[in-house]
């Protein structure tokens, strides 16, 4: 009895040291890196895609190789798309979990069994769990066959002016454009000088000039009483001015007796005399300081109105005169230059921007 309970317990001890030596040959990290995959949906139709989840746990720092998988998983079972693993930190940065997810599809009905996605820690491989994958085709109803139809042709689709608006105003834009950016080319190789056409109003009728202008001094009845130096000085500017204009010499530039003696031989002595006293009486005032009357200054306004009277020449009362249009030339100046420059840039922008924008219609629209 002694010696079977002696064998007994060597064999227990020897049970126990091969345990124990076990263990200890054994690699600590094999308890420490698990590996799991799962996949989102079992049942799949012909050309469905699923998502397959690996994810991977171990001690952080450690050497990791995900799977290397090209276009097929399993024969029937394609890799539409691998994901970029994702690493979470946990236990203060200890332990990481390595996440990745692989889209899927088939387009044959079978079941597929999908073999454990392998990883590689610190050159030592670890395995998941298998995982199956059934994939239906679409049902088809043999019992109405009437219901399937062939391919439908082609159909024409008419283009309505919704579809050629923008192109089309995308070219008349482009020919606008272009149009003015080569006209502002030409100008601007040529260098011609700048043309302005410049219109004047027709003056009026010496006689008529001169009678407003002495309704003007008329009316202002404070320059005769205070200041008859001015009221003189202005009414003989207005018959200088009417007779250089009416007869053809410069009054403005000579004496009143000048002027007389160059009427005379259109006038008779006798008809220029009031005219002769308006000059005397105006020059006595501006010269000599003499003091006119008001009924004086009124009698040479008069006298004035009158010689312009007498001496006028009437016109066609329904002759209508035109504006006179004179061309000036002007050489174009620095600025002028520059800003032709710019307008030969921004039109040439500007077509090219059309003709893009036209042309891409045509190839949406057709193409």
């Amino acid at each position: 009895m002694k010696k079977i309970l002696l064998n007994y317990g060597k064999l227990i001890f020897g049970s126990l040291s091969f345990v124990a030596f076990t263990l200890a040959g054994s690699p600590v990290g094999a308890q420490q890196v698990t590996v799991r995959a799962s996949i989102d949906s079992l049942q799949l139709l012909v050309g469905e895609q699923t998502k397959i989840h690996l994810e991977v746990s171990m001690d952080a720092n450690r050497k990791l190789q995900l799977p290397v998988i090209n276009d097929t998983l399993v024969r029937g079972v394609e890799v539409l798309d691998i994901a970029r693993p994702d690493t979470q930190k946990l236990n203060d940065n200890k332990r990481w979990v390595i996440s990745q997810e692989y889209t899927v599809t088939s387009f044959d009905s079978a079941l597929y069994y999908l073999p454990p996605l392998e990883v590689m820690v610190d050159d030592e491989k670890y395995r998941s769990e298998s995982l199956a994958l059934k994939v239906y085709s679409i049902p088809v109803d043999t019992l109405h066959p009437d219901q399937f139809f062939g391919p439908k042709t082609v159909v024409d689709v008419p283009i309505e002016w919704q579809d050629i608006d923008t192109m089309v105003y995308a070219f008349i834009i482009m020919l606008l454009l272009g149009a003015a950016c080569v006209f502002f080319i030409v100008r601007f190789r040529n260098n011609k000088p700048i043309i302005r056409i410049i219109k004047i109003e027709p003056k009026l009728p010496p006689h008529q000039e001169a009678m407003k202008h002495i309704e003007e001094i008329k009316a202002n009845k404070n320059v005769q009483r205070e200041d008859p130096k001015l009221y003189y000085t202005e009414l003989t500017d207005v018959i200088r001015t009417y007779i250089k204009d009416r007869f053809g010499f410069n009054a403005l530039e000579m004496t009143s007796t000048e002027i007389i003696e160059h009427l005379l031989q259109v006038k008779d002595k006798e008809s220029l005399k009031d005219l002769k006293y308006l000059f005397e009486t105006a020059d006595l005032v501006k010269f000599a300081k003499h003091a006119p009357m008001m009924n004086e200054n009124d009698m040479n306004l008069v006298n004035a109105v009158d010689f312009i009277n007498e001496t006028k020449i009437e016109e066609d009362p329904n002759a209508k005169k035109e504006p006179t249009e004179i061309k000036v030339e002007e050489k174009r100046s620095k600025q002028g230059r520059i800003a032709l420059m710019c307008s030969i840039g921004l039109t040439g922008v500007g077509a090219a921007i059309a003709l893009y924008v036209g042309v891409k219609c045509i190839i949406d629209l057709f193409f």
